[in-house]
């Protein structure tokens, strides 16, 4: 395992463990609103610093990009110009955490000059890591993973971030959508873009479209799905997920549908 990429399992880790403990007891969590049906507790701030803090320590030069912290040190380049920036979420579904619903995840990557190079999720409720180094293959706990074989749109599972309320017949009357929902045998919303991008990579889902996301809800994973053989891209085919927070992802032989179904 790279030097680097180990540093990240660890500092996951150490995060997890936070959140483990956390989820004991969530009624003495404590809640602050930074939007609609957006909230952040103690719990990612302690996570989000135990990973700074692991990291910071082995490579005191690099800079980053955290959800709650924003750029660390504030002056520091955008991640697509910086040296080395680490890229953290580390509470990825906090609506589930904090309703008990055990389903999120801890997301940590590493850009260097704009590519990601490593990238690490963790889900402390099942155990499953999650990692990744460019050109070395995608790993589920050691395991290779790739992404699925399913080649027809109307046998594929998805997962979405989409705009509406929950449940997929209320997603897809937004019209973007209609036809990609219309043409598979479901879509998922579990509430963690993270899990449903590296469940992309791991063949549980066979494609994913969302939008509205941020680098660090897609640095991670999207390497992995790009390591597992699976392709990723905005709406338009393109490489500007990153920035725009469109991502379609999918496998080689699905994915192609999926972009036309967005045509």
């Amino acid at each position: 395992m790279h030097p680097m990429l180990n540093t990240a399992v660890k500092a996951a880790r150490r995060a997890g463990s936070i959140i483990n403990r956390a989820s004991l007891d969530l009624d003495r969590v404590q809640v602050a609103r930074k939007g609609p049906r957006d909230y952040v507790t103690e719990v990612d701030q302690a996570a989000e610093q135990a990973i700074i803090e692991t990291l910071s320590t082995a490579y005191p030069e690099h800079t980053f990009l955290a959800e709650e912290s924003g750029l660390l040190p504030a002056d520091a380049p955008e991640w697509h110009k910086a040296a080395y920036q680490w890229i953290i979420d580390p509470l990825d579904g906090t609506s589930n955490f904090l309703h008990g619903y055990p389903h999120y995840a801890i997301s940590i990557a590493l850009a260097q000059r704009g590519q990601v190079t490593q990238a690490v999720i963790y889900d402390p409720v099942r155990n499953e890591l999650f990692t990744a180094s460019r050109g070395a293959g995608a790993f589920l706990n050691d395991r290779r993973i790739r992404t699925s074989s399913r080649s027809r749109l109307h046998d594929a599972l998805i997962g979405a971030r989409w705009p509406g309320s929950n449940g997929p017949d209320s997603l897809a009357r937004s019209k973007r959508f209609e036809t990609l929902a219309s043409d598979t045998v479901g879509v998922r919303r579990s509430g963690s873009a993270v899990l449903d991008l590296v469940y992309v990579a791991a063949g549980r889902l066979d494609g994913f479209c969302g939008v509205d996301l941020k680098p660090w809800d897609m640095a991670a994973a999207g390497l992995m799905v790009l390591e597992a053989g699976g392709l990723i891209a905005d709406f338009s085919g393109e490489q500007g997920w990153m920035d725009s927070g469109e991502v379609l992802a999918g496998s080689p032989k699905l994915f192609p549908s999926m972009l036309a179904s967005l045509s």
